[in-house]
Parts: C-alpha cells; sequence; structure tokens
C-alpha cells in the first residue's frame, strides 16, 4: 500500500468512528425508548453526489440502507447552490426514508471553510403520528398517520416552528416526538461538527479523493467476492402468515460475473392490510442478507452496496405503491433474508443459515379509545421482542436475538416507567428451537399485564405464527409464535386488534429458529448442556436426539 493510500486508509477509519459517534449521540438524546433502549435508527456520511461513505454499526438495515438511497434522492431534490450551513432537511415519506411513517429522517449539509463538501444524515423511529397509529388496520396511508414531504426542517440554524407545532399537534406522544426531532438534529450537526474537525486535522479542502478511494475499493471487493460465485439463477418460495390470507414470496436470485439481481416476481399481490412493504425497505433487507454471506469483512457503503440490484412488480406485497397503507411493513419486510437465503443455500450450502423467528414481535400498546374522555391515562408505546435465529452450519442459533432487524429488545424496567403496564415473567422458551446438529435459536415466554386497573389496546402484526421457521439440510422447524390472553384461552391471530382487559394477563411466545443438519449427528455433549441449561425437555432429548440420562 502506498503511503496516500495508507493516508486515506486512516482517513476512512476515522469517518467509521466519527458516525459511530454520530449515532451514540442519537440514542443518548432520544426521548423514545424504541430509540434509546432499542437503537431504531442510523447514522452516515455521504459525499457531495450523495455517496454514502460510513454507517454506524448502531442500526437496523431497514434504515441504513433505505438512508443510502433517501440522501441521493434529497440531494436531487434540493439545489446545492440554494444550500447553506444550518439548514436541515427532512421527510418521512415512507416511499423516500425509511418503508412507514413513523421513520423520520434528516439531511444536513457539510461545509468547510466556507464551501459545501458533504453531507450527514440519520433516521430513528418516532412512537406516534396520530391517524390510527402503529399497528396494521389503516386502509391506506392516510389513515396511517402524518405524511411530511421532502422539506426544510432547520434554515439556516433557525428551526421551522410551524413544521414542529404541526408534527406535535397530529401525534398522541407529542413531548417525545419533539425530543426525538431534536435528538435527529443533535446526530447531524454532531457528524457536521466532527467531519469538518477530521478535515482541518487532515488538511484537506474536499472528499472527493477520499470518497473515490472508499467506494472503489468496496466495490473492486465485492464484486471480486461475486466473481468466486457460481454463476445461475435460484429460486426460492417462501410462505408467510398474511393477514386475510396465506401470502407467497417469491424470489429469483440470478448471479452474474460482477452483479446479483433478485427478482420478487410471482410473489403475492397487496394486502388490504397494512403489512405491504414499499420497495425500498424491502431490498434494505435482502442486500443485507446478501452482504452477510459475500463479503461481510467490506463495509458497508455507496461501493458495496452498487452490486446488488432489486426489483418485484407493481404491487406485489414486496413493491407497494402509494397509497398503500405500510404501517407495519416489517411484517413481512424482514422475512425477506430468510426468502434470499433460500436461494443463496444452493449455492453456498455450507455458509448458509437455516430460517430464523426473522420478523421481530413489534407490539404497538396504546390507551382504549374511551381513556380520552374519562381524563384517565394516555400513553403511545411500542414494545419490541425477538425470537430465535436460524441454526448456523457449525453454530447453534442465537436465542432471543434481533436477526435480520439488529433491533434491541425493550427493556422491562424502561417499559414499565413510561406506560402503565407490569410484566409479570419473561424467560427463554424451553424446546422452542429447531432440533439439528446444529440447534435453532430458543424464543421467549412473556406474560404482561395493566398495572392500574385500566384495559389497555394491543394491535398485532407478528409472523411465524401459522408458518414456523424452517430447518436446513435436515435440520428440524422451530417452534411458533403464540399469543393469548391467558393460558386457558384460545391463541389469538397474529394480526389483529385486541383489548387487554384489567386484570387479564397477556401472553405472547416468540418463535423459535430452525435447526441445521441431522438431529441424530448432535453432539452427546451438546446435548447434555442442553438438558442442564433447560433449552431442551428429557422428551426431545429422547425422542429426537435418541440420548437418554
Amino acid at each position: 500500500m502506498t503511503n496516500s493510500n495508507t493516508r486515506l486508509q486512516v482517513m476512512w477509519n476515522r469517518l467509521l468512528a466519527v458516525v459511530e459517534e454520530q449515532g451514540q449521540a442519537l440514542i443518548r438524546a432520544a426521548f423514545s425508548p424504541i430509540v434509546r433502549e432499542c437503537g431504531d435508527i442510523s447514522a452516515g456520511i455521504f459525499d457531495l453526489r450523495g455517496r454514502m461513505l460510513a454507517q454506524a454499526v448502531t442500526g437496523t438495515p431497514g434504515h441504513i440502507n433505505t438512508m443510502a438511497e433517501a440522501v441521493k434522492t434529497l440531494r436531487g431534490r434540493f439545489d446545492l447552490r440554494d444550500m447553506r450551513p444550518g439548514d436541515i432537511y427532512m421527510t418521512n415519506d415512507p416511499w423516500i426514508a425509511s418503508g412507514h411513517l413513523n421513520d423520520f429522517l434528516l439531511m444536513m449539509p457539510v461545509f468547510f471553510r466556507g464551501r459545501a463538501v458533504g453531507f450527514t444524515s440519520c433516521t430513528s423511529h418516532l412512537v406516534d403520528l396520530g391517524g390510527l397509529g402503529m399497528g396494521p388496520e389503516g386502509s391506506d396511508i392516510y389513515d396511517e398517520g402524518l405524511l411530511i414531504p421532502p422539506c426544510k426542517l432547520v434554515d439556516g440554524g433557525e428551526l421551522n416552528a410551524l413544521l414542529m407545532a404541526i408534527v406535535k399537534a397530529n401525534s398522541r406522544e407529542p413531548v417525545a416526538n419533539e425530543g426525538d426531532i431534536y435528538a435527529l438534529v443533535a446526530c447531524c450537526e454532531t457528524g457536521a461538527r466532527r467531519l469538518a474537525g477530521m478535515m482541518e486535522e487532515f488538511g484537506i479542502e474536499r472528499l472527493d479523493e477520499l470518497a473515490d478511494f472508499i467506494i472503489d475499493t468496496s466495490y473492486r471487493g465485492t464484486v471480486e467476492r461475486i466473481g468466486d460465485l457460481p454463476k445461475g439463477t435460484r429460486t426460492n418460495v417462501l410462505k408467510v402468515d398474511g393477514y386475510e390470507r396465506g401470502i407467497e414470496l417469491h424470489a429469483a436470485l440470478t448471479i452474474e460475473d460482477d452483479c446479483i439481481l433478485l427478482d420478487f416476481d410471482g410473489t403475492s399481490g397487496l394486502s388490504a392490510k397494512g403489512i405491504n412493504v414499499p420497495l425500498n425497505y424491502a431490498t434494505a433487507y435482502s442486500v443485507f442478507a446478501l452482504r452477510c454471506i459475500i463479503g461481510p469483512d467490506i463495509p458497508n457503503n455507496a461501493g458495496s452496496l452498487a452490486p446488488f440490484r432489486v426489483v418485484g412488480p407493481k404491487n406485489c406485497i414486496l413493491n407497494a405503491q402509494p397509497p398503500a397503507p405500510v404501517a407495519m411493513r416489517h411484517t413481512l419486510g424482514q422475512m425477506t433474508p430468510d426468502l434470499v437465503y433460500g436461494c443463496l443455500s444452493q449455492v453456498l450450502p455450507d455458509q448458509v443459515p437455516a430460517e430464523g423467528a426473522s420478523c421481530m414481535y413489534d407490539l404497538p400498546l396504546r390507551h382504549v379509545p374511551e381513556a380520552v374522555a374519562r381524563g384517565d391515562t394516555q400513553f403511545a408505546l411500542e414494545l419490541v421482542f425477538s425470537g430465535g435465529t436460524g441454526a448456523r452450519p457449525g453454530l447453534d442459533g442465537l436465542s432471543a436475538t434481533a436477526f435480520p432487524s439488529g433491533v434491541w429488545g425493550s427493556q422491562v424496567e424502561t417499559t414499565e416507567a413510561v406506560a402503565p403496564v407490569l410484566f409479570e415473567r419473561r424467560e427463554l422458551k424451553p424446546d422452542s428451537g429447531g432440533a439439528g446438529k446444529m440447534r435453532g435459536g430458543l424464543g421467549q415466554h412473556i406474560e404482561l399485564r395493566s398495572s392500574t386497573g385500566e384495559d389497555f389496546m394491543l394491535f398485532l402484526s407478528v409472523e411465524r405464527v401459522l408458518n414456523p421457521a424452517r430447518g436446513r439440510n435436515g435440520g428440524r422447524e422451530g417452534a411458533a409464535g403464540r399469543i393469548c390472553i391467558g393460558d386457558d384461552r384460545p391463541d389469538l391471530p397474529g394480526k389483529g386488534e385486541v383489548r387487554v382487559k384489567a386484570g387479564e394477563t397477556l401472553v405472547f411466545e416468540t418463535p423459535g429458529g430452525g435447526g441445521f443438519g441431522d438431529p441424530r449427528a448432535r453432539s452427546r455433549q451438546d446435548v447434555e448442556r442442553d438438558l442442564e441449561e433447560e433449552l431442551i425437555s428429557d422428551e426431545v432429548a429422547r425422542e429426537t436426539y435418541g440420548f437418554t440420562r
């Protein structure tokens, strides 16, 4: 490596540190638990052309990879000549930002010595934007809350007070929304300040040379990895629960010399409920899945993302067009990695994991409608819990782990502090991981109830209740998810609106991941450990693994 390249590599590493500080600034300043506790964010630095140079490790693929394209869109929407220091642009348009209204995306031009040199950007989830709120019940995007087209949030350092007032007036959580928007602003400003400081330290006037080095190096490395793969097209079909009916997700993965094309042709059409997915969000998770296997050591930026392309017929459920309802787009969008891995496992059978819980158990809670008239406690909260990941070729799956979303699970103490709910039980669910030479990760068993003697509303839109995670290479399927009111009553469907009455206990169990390989090939030592840690029962050890104490 030449001295020039060494210097560029050092600056590249510095950029990675800058974006991580940027992301942590957002998390520390945020009001909402889903941001502060769960890390439902993204943060990144971009060059003047809108190409993503670096992203914070903290964050979700659905935010990060959509942000990579959204900045290009905003960069093309606003003239660089009209931008000045202190400007910040914003939108929550699902087809530009992150797939549903609750995610706000900000972009800030960075100025150094009087000249625009690049952009910082970030995204985070706001807990409530009015309408019917987080849930699948909207009939179109207008039911789901307040849509803000690309606009200027901050003009030369002056906050758009009218826009802030509109956002607060259209929310059940106005204080939290205001605080989260200020946290997003602080995130952009932190990134801009640190980027300018880095340029001062290294004595550079522009980012052009560094940007080209980062993107060209990442692109070449990714293309080399693609070049090593067997060429051709592989297909897969994933059956998911859906809402009114079961849904089929279709994928055709075509590997060429220097690129990969993923096509959703054949996928089911739109749902009448808000589980439809804009293509930007489906692309974000699909490409993330591919990047986890193909060149995972190459940093994620515009260069390493460029060789991947995702397409699908308009108004298939993975390419919803406006004004389709999309509030719960993650319900199916986060299933796309399993869809993609079904194709990729035909090429790399010893590298691709089994299917996992995939869709996070996202449980929006809210006060009952009559609470407003009675003057009772009003709240809107979004709980996030994870199931088990699929077993890997050489390792067991991870229990209660967020993959592919990366959203950390909601904290019991934090939830109880901000909403009138009380957790009575939270533990891993034995036998929920699919059996195999490598066992699937376990799901969770969680119980909660009202802490104030008041009813509350639950808005369900989760997967893997009817279609458990499938094993791979002889591995068994994981346990399905389950939701009910008390263990002695029938299970609830995975989609719909539920009133949890005072005194009732809500029970929900997140799905387990599928197993990998023949269960009879699992080592005696591993089965003994599973029994000792109460991850499996004696019955499963005997009947599935052929093990007796």
